[in-house]
């Protein structure tokens, strides 16, 4: 009796264990399917989950062109998917083949190793479908070949630093849109912008959802419900929105081929189109590297926003003032065997100079003089005759859009300093270091290229713009950015008039800092300089200017920063560039015709 009375109680506890197993099956399969355990776990949102398969067509965020709608980021062309499951079943792939005019063995030897949804490619690159490509394949209605528009990531994106980079900070994203997380319109992982204009126009480039593909999967890894593959996408028509920057997409590519061509390790180029005064072109040295930390502190600077030594370009504010304060007469000589402070001999002796010569050929001492009387007849002088040129504070375009107020397009740009302390402006060597752009002079490329177009333009300051409008998704129009005029006091026109002759004498001039230039397809104004870092012996090499000289449509400044190298880099740079600006309005010119 004593053992059945043993099975008894064992067959109790198997059916406890039994009954126990069935409670939670139900609960699991019948109860709680929304919100199983302490953390509210979804059930049916994790079930489908593990057997869904996606592919991201794209994450929704807009995306920049230049001032002709190009693509400047990301590519979006039509495209060929081929889900994995094909390589497990038997499927038309010659039908698929003749429509792109490829093999079967191609498409089938693209699928073979992956367990992942691939884009079809020949030789490395997504294959652009055409329109008419695009309606054959999907009129075949075959299960996992799908034609679609997908977001083709760049290998090398344009205008790096000015455009900026998008990417995940869970932090960053509680703090700019918490309300939003917690309506659940986005989550943790979205993407953000964290420099340039990504960071600037963020909250016009916020994703309002993402374009994918999905199937679902059984344990095997074979389709199910049906084999079909299912299209999703934001129902939003007006979104992802496009920031139409004021790039011209060739120029800043040949731009970015020139300054890699002749090596500048730190430093760059900005071109200006003088009429608008709108970025043409933007480059910055060294590049931006996210797969090294420390490489990326560096690069992630835009030293065309970063004030930096002018050296001798800043003799332009020293002329224009001695200009119109109307110092200079007309057989006035400088010594130029003198040092900038008077008291030895120059680096380079190069005699008694007019002052059209000094500015020509970069006599230190001329400047020296002249800002040394300038400042006795005014002591804000120097300052007052920047700003007017243009070089005040910042220059980027600033302004109201929408509800946000003092709206900067380049957030990232500093303000150029021209003065440590009033009291060096009555110290004669720091007046003499200041005139030739030493001292505490800082100057940012873009302020130096902005100073050259208000020349140019006949002394008209306007601030730069690097957006010319934010388009919706449909190419409507959102919001276009007005022109903006600098405020402050303008040059005379006579005064200006004489500057521009001054920097065509650069080039013009035998013996001129920029005769380099004189052979050039385009005709240039503009004025050079080098400037000691107080590192080593590293100097600041400039050259900026404008052209056509006679009509400008251009205005250019190249600088390399804290180099070692005894090759003037800068001056190369800038003529190439000239050269290929030159060449690019003789094709365009050839299209449009």
């Amino acid at each position: 009796m004593k053992w059945k009375k043993r099975l008894m109680g064992i067959l109790i506890f198997f059916i406890g264990i039994f009954l126990i197993l069935i409670g939670r099956l139900a609960q699991i399969q019948i109860v709680s399917t929304e919100s199983f355990s302490g953390r509210h776990v979804n059930l049916l949102e994790k079930s489908v989950e593990q057997r869904t398969h996606a592919l991201v067509l794209d994450d929704g965020r807009g995306r920049f062109s230049d001032r002709d709608g190009k693509t400047l980021t990301d590519d979006y062309r039509p495209s060929l998917i081929l889900f994995p499951f094909l390589k497990r079943i038997d499927w038309p792939v010659q039908k698929v083949a003749r429509v792109l005019g490829v093999s079967g063995q191609e498409l089938l030897r693209q699928i073979k190793g992956s367990n992942n949804p691939v884009i079809f490619q020949a030789e490395g690159i997504a294959v652009h479908l055409t329109k008419q490509q695009m309606k054959d394949i999907n009129a075949l209605g075959i299960p996992g070949v799908v034609a679609a528009n997908t977001r083709i990531k760049g290998d090398h994106p344009l205008a790096e630093h000015l455009l900026g980079l998008a990417g995940q900070n869970e932090t960053e994203i509680k703090k700019r849109y918490g309300e939003l997380l917690q309506q659940g319109k986005i989550s943790s992982n979205t993407l953000i912008g964290v420099s340039g204009l990504q960071q600037a126009f963020d909250e016009f480039l916020l994703t309002d959802g993402e374009a994918k593909l999905l199937y679902h999967v059984d344990r095997q890894g074979e389709p199910i419900f049906g084999k079909h593959v299912k299209y999703t996408y934001p129902a939003n028509p007006f979104y992802p929105v496009v920031i139409k920057t004021t790039l011209a997409k060739e120029l800043q590519q040949e731009a970015e081929e020139i300054i890699a061509q002749h090596g500048i390790q730190k430093g760059g180029l900005v071109l200006l189109d003088v009429a608008t005064n709108e970025i043409l072109a933007m480059v910055s040295k060294p590049s931006l590297s996210t797969d090294n930390p420390a490489a990326y502190q560096q690069g992630a600077v835009n030293y065309m926003l970063t004030p930096q030594f002018p050296g001798s370009v800043f003799k332009t504010v020293i002329a224009a003032a001695a200009i119109d304060k109307g110092i200079v007469e007309q057989d006035r000589m400088f010594d130029c065997n003198r040092n900038p402070y008077g008291v030895g001999v120059a680096d380079r002796p190069m005699g008694q100079l007019s002052f059209e010569e000094s500015f020509a050929r970069s006599c230190n001492r001329t400047f020296a003089d002249l800002a040394q009387e300038l400042l006795q007849q005014d002591k804000d002088a120097i300052e007052n005759y920047a700003s007017m040129l243009g070089l005040e504070k910042t220059v980027g375009w600033i302004g109201d859009v929408f509800h946000f107020q003092g709206f900067r397009q380049l957030p990232e740009e500093k303000e150029g300093t021209i003065w440590g302390d009033e009291a060096d402006k009555t110290v004669s060597k720091a007046i003499a270091q200041t005139a030739i752009g030493q001292k505490n002079v800082r100057l940012s490329p873009l302020a130096v290229a902005n100073m050259m177009a208000t020349i140019a333009r006949g002394g008209k300051k306007l601030e730069v713009k690097a957006v010319r409008e934010i388009q919706y998704k449909n190419g409507a129009q959102l919001y276009r950015f007005p022109e903006h005029e600098q405020e402050g006091e303008t040059l005379q026109a006579e005064t200006v008039r004489e500057l521009q002759q001054l920097l065509r004498y650069v080039v013009s001039d035998p013996k001129g800092t920029g005769a380099i230039y004189q052979s050039l397809p385009l005709t240039v104004a503009g004025k050079s300089g080098t400037a000691q870092t107080g590192k080593g012996d590293s100097v600041n090499r400039w050259f900026a200017g404008y052209f056509p000289a006679d009509h400008p449509r251009y205005a250019l400044a190249v600088v390399d920063i804290e180099t070692y190298s005894p090759m003037n880099s800068t001056s190369i740079v800038f003529a190439d560039y000239v050269r290929a600006i030159a060449a690019w309005e003789r094709s365009d010119a050839l299209k449009t015709q």
